[in-house]
């Protein structure tokens, strides 16, 4: 009232305004109460489809929503019927994929989704995409290059394309990003699945990607809680100690899960590993223990999205925790989704019998369930639909996917050493070309050969015996400027070369060289293995074996192309991280 009267007395000029801001006032306050009618709608929506399938649900039944099993489409037909049986008898909640084909993976999902009764979440590890499984797709760069990009909204258009890929398939669920901190050179589980060794980098980096995800309509989940990055035993196989304290833990392992946490975050996957600081119990996975999961993630930071234990296959719980007992620790302990039970039917009549028993509350199972559901329910599989193979390759492949994988690779190439003069050599001069680590010529040299009409290309593999290399290194006198390649072509490109020690030091002859530009195709660690190579004219880090970053490389050599990328680990005393120009 008070602002109506007070319009009576303005200048025409001031009441127009006035009018002006009154009428966006009510619009934003319509659209504000129109968006809150909207939402409880939606939320009434998703109650009344979770609620309904609940009440059909067993408690045996509701127990399987929790368990998620391996599949596979590469092997057999006999392999396939098996999971089959396991969806049918035990009606479990969702697949974890692993290795296989697109087309074959679709119809696959579609044929598992017809005969369970509760539509199945469909999961896969995609921490470069799904190429990390698949065959004919794409694979995005590996995170630890991604951790040298400064512009992080390219991670998180790379994070859209990837829900495109899953949703294309029948998937709803990422276990990615890998939000470890690798300050441990020699990790040899996460290493070059990080983003890198600084854990703001690694925070900003990995919510770029799961908000592009998430955004597209994908769940996602942030591992390995609390951080699995400073180990040196692969959980796979055993159970790796963490020593530090509570404070260490808070402050560094922690810190990309808290801010994850905060960006919303769908999901969070806890590590096996012993961590005496938070639980001192011997010999306990940290996915099993409750003042780890519940105590630490879900009261002290407030977690309250999907937990979802690694899996329980690994033996870093098998070891100590055979025949199901494990699972019913894992459930206590405060996991959602228990993935890879070695043996989910013993499992699953586990936790129903301590329930029935009374030994666990039944309202601990009905949040599991209902929180479960209400992810496949925002995660649309409250319509289900068939996968169409229709194109399906193609779609998967498509041009702007390929384009980004570029960007990426462009964005992330690091100079370590040399200005435009020392790595753009005179193209006039006689120039030799080598690859080394490799049987056949690269995408290296023969991008690098268009620009060098006046030179020769050499390959050395990872052992080319000690007198070939000496040869060659008398033949490399004749030549003006030398531009090496230093490839692994590993599907695990680890922190240490697997070259033979003739070869590596064929490398560090080579910096002797006058005019020597080298590129590192390679995990970036391995560079501090590579003795005098600091000493090179001009030296690129360029991460990991790609074509893509082989051309990205070879455009920074010839200035088509200004490199951006930032060091994402240290490596040695030469080279910290966030060297580059």
């Amino acid at each position: 009232m008070f602002f109506n009267l007070f319009l009576v007395f303005m200048h025409p000029a001031q009441k127009y305004l006035r009018y002006f801001i009154l009428i966006i006032i009510n619009f934003f306050a319509f659209r504000a109460s129109a968006q809150q009618e909207i939402n409880t709608q939606l939320q009434a929506r998703q109650a009344h489809w979770v609620d309904s399938v609940y009440k059909k649900l067993s408690r045996r039944q509701k127990v399987a929503q929790l368990f998620f099993v391996r599949a596979h489409t590469n092997k057999g037909l006999a392999y396939e019927d098996s999971v089959a049986k396991v969806i049918k008898s035990q009606q479990v909640g969702g697949l974890v994929f692993f290795q296989g084909g697109p087309v074959r993976q679709a119809n696959l999902i579609n044929r598992y989704q017809k005969i369970s009764r509760v539509p199945l979440l469909m999961a896969m590890d995609g921490e470069w995409g799904i190429g990390m499984r698949l065959d004919s797709t794409i694979s995005y760069p590996y995170q630890m290059t991604l951790g040298a990009i400064q512009d992080n909204n390219l991670i998180y258009k790379m994070g859209q394309q990837v829900a495109y890929d899953f949703k294309r398939l029948g998937m709803q669920m990422n276990f990615g990003p890998d939000m470890d901190v690798n300050n441990n050179p020699d990790n040899p589980v996460i290493n070059y699945r990080s983003f890198g060794d600084n854990k703001y980098n690694v925070a900003k980096k990995g919510i770029a990607y799961f908000k592009g995800m998430q955004d597209a309509g994908l769940l996602t989940t942030a591992k390995h809680f609390p951080g699995h990055g400073d180990t040196n035993v692969d959980s796979h196989f055993d159970l790796p100690l963490l020593p530090f304290s509570r404070e260490r833990l808070d402050t560094l392992e922690e810190y990309p899960f808290r801010q994850a946490i905060k960006a919303g975050i769908s999901g969070i996957m806890i590590a096996h590993m012993d961590i005496p600081a938070l639980d001192d119990t011997k010999n306990l996975p940290s996915t099993l223990s409750k003042p780890i999961v519940t105590g630490v993630l879900k009261d002290s930071l407030g977690f309250k999205g999907l937990i979802v234990s690694d899996a329980m296959e690994m033996k870093a719980v098998t070891k100590y925790f055979p025949d199901g007992e494990a699972e019913l620790k894992a459930f206590l302990a405060g996991n959602d989704i228990i993935e890879l039970s070695d043996n989910s039917k013993k499992a699953i009549l586990k936790i129903t019998r301590a329930i029935r028993r009374g030994d666990v509350a039944e309202e601990l199972l009905n949040e599991k369930v209902k929180k479960i559901l209400a992810a496949k329910y925002w995660a649309g599989l409250n319509t289900p639909h068939e996968v169409s193979t229709t194109h399906l390759v193609e779609d998967l492949n498509r041009a702007p996917a390929r384009e980004l994988v570029q960007q990426l690779s462009d964005a992330a190439v690091t100079v370590l050493k040399g200005n435009a003069a020392a790595l753009q050599l005179n193209p006039l001069r006689k120039t030799a070309i080598i690859s080394i680590g490799v049987d056949k010529p690269t995408v290296f040299q023969s991008e690098l050969t268009k620009w060098y009409t006046n030179s020769v290309t050499f390959t050395v593999n990872t052992s080319t015996p000690v007198a070939e290399l000496n040869s060659l290194l008398q033949i490399l006198k004749q030549y003006d400027q030398v531009y090496v390649g230093i490839h692994d072509t590993r599907a695990r490109p680890q922190s240490k070369l697997d070259y033979s020690n003739g070869v590596k030091e064929f490398i560090t002859a080579l910096t002797n060289h006058q005019n020597t530009v080298m590129c590192v195709f390679a995990n970036p660690y391995t560079i501090a293995g590579l003795q005098g190579i600091e000493k090179a004219g001009a030296l690129i880090a360029c991460y990991q074996m790609s074509d893509e970053l082989q051309r990205s490389a070879v455009k920074i050599i010839t200035q088509q192309l200004k490199a951006t990328g930032k060091l994402s680990v240290s490596v040695n005393a030469y080279f910290a991280n966030g060297a580059g120009w």
